[in-house]
C-alpha cells in the first residue's frame, strides 16, 4: 500500500500471488474483504491487465463461477510499480526545479 497501491487491490494481489488461482469469494475470505471491496479491486487489476479470468460451471445448479489468477509474475508488477514510481518522481522533480527557476529569476 504504501507504493501507492490502494488498501483493496493490495490485499488482493498479495492474496493472488500466495495461489495459483482462486474464486471471488476465496478472495473475499483470504483477502479480509468484502465483496464490493474484492469487485472494486479486480476492476482495477483488470485495467491494469494483471489477470486472468476464466468462468467454471458450477457443479450444482446455478450460474457458473468465475476463477481468477495472476497474469503477470510479482517481478513484472514490482517493475511495473518501481517504473511509475520513477515517473511521478521525475516529474515532481521537474515541477520542483521549474519552481527555483522562478525564484531565482
Amino acid at each position: 500500500m504504501k507504493i501507492g497501491l490502494k488498501r483493496n487491490v493490495a490485499k488482493v494481489l498479495t492474496y493472488l500471488a500466495c495461489v495459483d488461482e482462486a474464486t471471488s469469494r476465496e478472495i473475499e475470505m483470504g483477502s479480509d474483504l468484502r465483496q464490493p471491496e474484492v469487485s472494486i479491486a479486480m476492476r482495477e487489476l483488470r485495467r491494469l491487465d494483471w489477470i486472468a479470468e476464466r468462468d467454471e460451471k458450477n457443479p450444482g445448479k446455478g450460474r457458473p463461477y468465475r476463477i481468477y489468477k495472476l497474469k503477470k509474475g510479482l517481478y513484472d508488477i514490482i517493475d511495473y510499480l518501481e517504473t511509475n514510481k520513477r515517473t511521478e518522481t521525475d516529474q515532481v522533480m521537474t515541477k520542483i526545479q521549474r519552481l527555483k527557476e522562478l525564484k531565482s529569476s
